[in-house]
């Protein structure tokens, strides 16, 4: 079984960037779709952004779209999210684990497009911290 560990978290100013690295031990992570998540304090954990195993789709939550890039390195076992213009909001831990995805039926004819969901999460890092704060 994959065993998955974040990266990269620190603390970082309103408007600030960081790059946060989920790395795979015990399997290849080319087999495998890979989500972040987030659990402000007090609140429960969310898919922030997934990435499909090997065609690069993506899912990212409303409240990151256009801040947040997702991506994948399979040759080194790494999937990335770099995080740009930092909000206090996006202040928690960041958990990396094995998803499933699948096309939104409904979302997609809406859209015109392929809406991915990104669901069934296994296999969580330990997570790592994350502070936006001035």
């Amino acid at each position: 079984q994959v065993q998955l560990k974040e990266s990269g978290g620190g603390l970082v100013q309103p408007g600030g960037s960081l790059r946060l690295s989920c790395s795979a031990s015990g399997s290849t992570l080319d087999s495998y779709a890979i989500g972040w998540f987030h659990q402000a304090p007090g609140k429960e954990r969310e898919a922030v952004s997934c990435i499909t195993s090997k065609d690069n789709d993506k899912y990212y939550a409303d409240s990151v779209k256009g801040r947040f890039t997702i991506s994948r390195y399979n040759p080194s076992n790494t999937v990335y999210l770099q995080m740009n213009s930092l909000k206090p909001e996006d202040t928690g831990v960041y958990y990396c684990a094995t998803v499933s995805m699948t096309p939104d039926p409904v979302a997609s004819w809406t859209a015109n497009d392929v809406i991915w969901t990104c669901s069934n999460p296994d296999s969580w890092g330990q997570g790592t911290q994350v502070a936006v704060s001035a």
